[in-house]
């Protein structure tokens, strides 16, 4: 699985072999390595794809809350956002349209903020909402195949 980095901006490369769930993530001049847990099957040498996929989206929102708090000139000193995923029955779902017997992924989040005088609090403005890769997840998505290079 040795071969040379991709440096190509927006462009990341996975790699893994036919025996394992182990994959080596290059994204431009970053290694990662995700895996499954033991439980699963894996070796747990790094995070789920279910746990990048919420890392993505965690850092996303809490840099775009940081952003806005630089913006507001708010004395935001840390954010801590808190992710879990699931799958839940549709007619199990609240808020949801469909109420049938398919399952749904649901992600839950809370964020707490941390000001540089000490108080704490919630992020109670929705910024988060507004970060890119919240905005992606909720939009239809289309995903194309293309020839490899």
């Amino acid at each position: 699985m040795n071969s040379p980095p991709v440096r190509e901006e927006g462009l990341v490369v996975v790699r893994g072999g036919a025996g394992g769930f182990v994959q080596e993530i290059t994204a431009g001049r970053h290694h990662l390595v995700a895996d499954e847990p033991v439980s699963a099957g894996g070796t747990d040498r790094g995070p789920s794809p279910y746990d990048l996929l919420l890392g993505a989206l965690g850092s996303c929102m809490s840099m775009t809350i940081a952003l806005y708090a630089r913006t507001k000139k708010w004395p935001l000193e840390a954010v801590v956002v808190r992710l879990r995923h699931s799958r839940i029955y549709a007619k199990d779902c609240t808020d949801c349209v469909v109420r049938d017997d398919t399952m749904l992924d649901r992600i839950e989040r809370s964020s707490a903020l941390r000001t540089a005088d000490g108080r704490a609090g919630t992020e109670a403005d929705g910024s988060g909402h507004k970060c890119p890769v919240h905005r992606t997840l909720k939009s239809q998505i289309s995903i194309q195949e293309v020839a490899a290079s």
